[in-house]
Formats: C-alpha cells, structure tokens, sequence
C-alpha cells in the first residue's frame, strides 16, 4: 500500500517532537456511541512510556450515557465493582497528525484488561477486530467506505446551546445539491476540512452541497474495513472541531428538523480474495453479473437487517430519518443503481460493491461494520440467496417488509435475535441491550417542545 500523507512511524513523531513540530498526543478510543474517549499527553512523555506501555482509563466509559452518567445495571462496569481502569494499547498503525489541531498528533487505542490483557468484550474496536479476524479466517480481506452526511450552522455550538438548539441559522439558504454557488460560500470550512484531513493521514475524494439547507457531504476514500471505521471516527472528530474553531456549528445528528433531509452515512463493502474482488464473476443477479459469494453476501445483509437495527440506527433521532421519498430507505429490499432501496448495488467487475444505505449520520462504523460483516459472512456461510432484484420505486412497495419505526422496536428485535447473541456472546449481546433500552428509557421520560404544544393550553 501506499504511503498515506499524514501517517506518520513512531520514529517520525520522535523527529517531529524534537524539531518541536508536535508538543501534543491525543490518545482515544471509540465509545458505545462511537465518540472518542481519552487523555492528552505531553508529546515526550507519551514517547518515554505511554506510546509502548500504553495508559490507563475509567472502565465506566464502555457503560455511560449521552450524558457521561454511570448507568446501572452493565456487569462490566458497576458501583459494585467500584469502577476500575481498563488499559488502552495504542495502535501504532493509527498514528498520524492531527492537522486541525495546532502541533498535535492523534493515536486509536485499543481497550483490554488491566490483568488479562485480552480485549474488553463490549469495546466497538474491539467487536470489529474480531469480525474481520472471522472474515479472514474464510480467506477475505475486507474494504468499506462511509459516506457522511452533515448539517452546517453559522452559529457556534455556544450559542446553539443558549438557543436550546432551535432556530439556528442553516449556512445556506436554499437546497444545493451538487450546486457549486452555494457550495462555494462554506468553502472557508470545507477546505480546511479536506486540507486539514487529507494531512492528517485522511485521504479525501469529493465534497459536495447535499439536499438540505447548509447539508453537506465530504467523501473520503475507501481503506480496509478496521482503517476506514477509524478515518469515520476521526474525520467526526476534525470537521466538529475545525467548526468549533471558527465559530460555527456541525451536526450529524439522523433527523435535525422535521421537513428538513436526514443525513445518511451510507456505508460501501466488499470482499477480497488474493488481491481481486470477491464479488466480481459471471453469475448473472438480476441486472448485475457477480459471484456466488456477492449473491450470499447479500443474501445474508438483508436476511439479518431487522436483527442489527440497532447497531445500523443506535438512537431514538435514527428512525426519525426514515420517511417515504426522503432519500432515506424505508424498505428491505436490494437494487442495481437505485437510491429507493435499502441496500443499493453499484459498480461492476473489480468495482462491484454493495451500498447499505439504512445507517444515517450517527452511526457508530466499528458497529455497522461488524453487523454487515456479521450478516454478509453468515449470508456466505448458510448460502442464503438474496430476493429477486427490485425495479422502481421502493418506497411504494408496501408489500416490502419496513424497517422499524423506534429505536424501542429495533431493540426487541435484537433482543429476540439468537443470531445476534451467538455472534456477540451472551455477555456483549446483553451489554449492548442494556446500552439501547437505557438509551430508549431517556427519551420516554423526557418531557419534550412536543409535550408543550401540544397539551400545555389543549388538555
């Protein structure tokens, strides 16, 4: 593989830090919510001990909530147990410089045992890891891109709290979808995005006005499935503190406003074996020529969807973004080229890939990965053929099944769903349960701006 600009060895951060080019090393790991999590080092202290001995970290970040409250009732991490640390192992493979940030370079840990040193159980990476240990041990190697969706706002995140986040000013003022003059005006903070990105070790194709107002979407290219979740991550991390550095706002938020386009984070896979794509054959599918393990892959992604809900849709704002005709897929159902259908089939030969387009921008990529690997390689596995080809428009196929309306429905499903259990085991299964009726049980006690316009005078 190439050299990617940006990542850098250890031996080059020990260069940088001497010519006084990096005086900062953030350390961090991705959370239930795929947020990172970590410390700040002293660039050379991080290089005397920590960038091979690693640091330490609260095992209550794999059990909090939005709000960094200690949640009761994980078995990993409790009041009981006292709360202890986990450790967290730098991956050096990750390290890179973090351009938006002012001489700083930017470290992924992984999350393990303080004693066993063997990977904590319900850590993102970590289930991701194991997936593509599975993957290849069935002889493949895995690519994948995500594509993010984003609002921007000219107000800063200051004062869209002060404003309870209601009626902030979008950045632009009419639809721009692919159009190059209002795209033009948030030119100041996209290219400091692909610029700060594409030298942080991010390489970044295209960026571009979306159907929203102010909505936008920058692409990055496509890497190995473990690479690309981390690029997801952190690309998060850049474009929230570029737009924090010049006043203005970002959100990935699924649904931002009703009436307004939800922002997707449509996720690309494909397999490969021995350097050629998996998928690619002569099997004709429909409108597509492909292998019989693209045809099982399939298969096994829209089979196990309704199970993975939650990890394709993780918040009560998720199902919000699943409207008929609103470039969100409402449907299980597969097609060549057709941006109606839940799983979207593009390319051709070695470019032949499948595009989920079920996960909106909140996704955390470490767990939508893992549930499209999960499904894909059960799908190979079982031999599962994918249903006959959808032509037209999805949306009006009401004999097609739906996903779920709430983040409450998708949860019983994973609840019920063995297949989830067996490939998570039952300690990580019940883990995340616990994580996604938590997260339920905040929305149904919240009382909301809907509570009040609708009953305060009326009732």
């Amino acid at each position: 593989m190439r050299d990617i600009r940006g990542k850098i060895t250890l031996d080059a951060l020990a260069g940088l830090v001497a010519e006084g080019a990096v005086e900062t090393v953030v350390v961090a790991f991705p959370d239930l919510y795929g947020r990172l999590m970590g410390k700040r080092f002293d660039a050379e202290f991080f290089l005397e001990g920590a960038a091979r001995a690693g640091t330490h970290a609260c095992d209550y970040l794999l059990t909090v909530d939005m709000e960094m409250t200690p949640v009761p009732g994980y078995e990993f991490a409790n009041w009981e147990l006292g709360y202890g640390d986990v450790h967290l192992v730098p991956d050096m493979q990750t390290l890179r410089l973090a351009a938006w940030l002012e001489r700083t370079a930017f470290v992924i840990a992984d999350v393990v045992g303080v004693e066993d040193h063997q990977p904590a159980p319900p850590a993102p990476r970590n289930l991701l890891k194991k997936a593509l240990t599975q993957a290849a041990e069935a002889g493949f190697e895995v690519m994948a891109a995500s594509e993010l969706e984003y609002y921007v706002f000219t107000d800063s995140y200051r004062q869209a709290a002060e404003l309870d986040y209601a009626n902030l000013e979008p950045a632009g003022w009419y639809l721009e979808d692919y159009h190059i003059l209002q795209g033009t005006r948030t030119e100041a903070f996209t290219a400091a995005a692909r610029r700060a990105l594409r030298e942080s070790g991010i390489p970044v194709e295209t960026s571009k006005g979306e159907w929203g107002l102010g909505q936008h979407e920058l692409n990055l290219r496509y890497a190995g499935a473990l690479e690309m979740a981390d690029r997801h991550v952190l690309f998060k991390q850049a474009l929230k503190e570029l737009a924090d550095s010049q006043g203005i706002s970002v959100t990935f938020m699924a649904k931002f406003a009703n009436g307004r386009a939800g922002s997707s984070s449509h996720v690309h896979m494909s397999l490969w074996s021995g350097g050629q794509n998996a998928f690619a054959g002569e099997e004709q599918l429909g409108r597509v020529k492909a292998s019989k393990t693209f045809g099982h892959f399939l298969g096994g992604l829209i089979h196990y969807a309704p199970d993975w809900m939650v990890f394709y849709a993780p918040t009560v704002n998720s199902y919000k973004r699943y409207e008929d005709a609103s470039w969100a897929p409402t449907r299980l159902a597969w097609s060549y080229d057709n941006r109606t259908a839940g799983f979207r089939v593009v390319g051709s030969g070695g470019s032949l890939r499948v595009e989920n387009r079920i996960p909106g921008a909140d996704v955390n990529p470490y767990l939508a990965y893992t549930a499209m690997l999960a499904s894909g390689l059960a799908g190979i596995k079982q031999q599962i053929e994918p249903p006959p080809i959808f032509e037209g428009d999805v949306y009006a196929a009401a004999e097609l099944p739906r996903v779920p309306y709430s983040l409450r429905e998708a949860t019983d499903l994973f609840a019920a769903s063995e297949f989830a259990r067996q490939t998570l085991g039952d300690a990580v299964h019940q883990h995340y349960l616990h994580f996604f009726r938590t997260e339920w049980r905040a929305y149904e006690q919240a009382v909301t701006d809907w509570d009040r316009k609708r009953y305060f005078e009326r009732i």
